[in-house]
């Protein structure tokens, strides 16, 4: 399950502690999520089954996630096959989560090939 930023939700902390219902995983993740991204993020936050899924999604996904919004709007479902790819929006995000541009990069060539 691949996120509208290229992430794998599968790998995703918050995605596996969902699933596993696990309140210490949750912990864990949001004291590490919290220091990682300068956030107040609180182990009741980590409630997610992929950005792109119906079910729960990690507040930030949900709510403010403008890559998400962007995907939705154009009907893709990544970043990668995007025709407007490394717009200023992915680049500003990009820059807060480097990960993604590794696994968008990824993506892209799948995609292409």
């Amino acid at each position: 399950m691949i996120g509208s930023c290229g992430l794998n939700c599968l790998q995703c902390e918050a995605y596996l502690a969902t699933q596993e219902d696990n309140d210490d995983m949750r912990a864990e993740v949001a004291k590490k999520w919290s220091v990682q991204y300068k956030s107040d993020i609180r182990p009741e936050h980590i409630n997610c089954d992929g950005c792109l899924s119906k079910g729960r999604k990690f507040f930030f996904c949900q709510d403010i996630c403008e890559v998400r919004k962007c995907c939705i709007e154009k009907e893709i479902a990544h970043c990668a096959l995007c025709d407007m790819y490394l717009c200023d929006k992915l680049q500003n995000f990009i820059e807060q989560a480097p990960v993604v541009g590794k696994a968008l990069e990824k993506l892209r060539e799948q995609c292409v090939s």
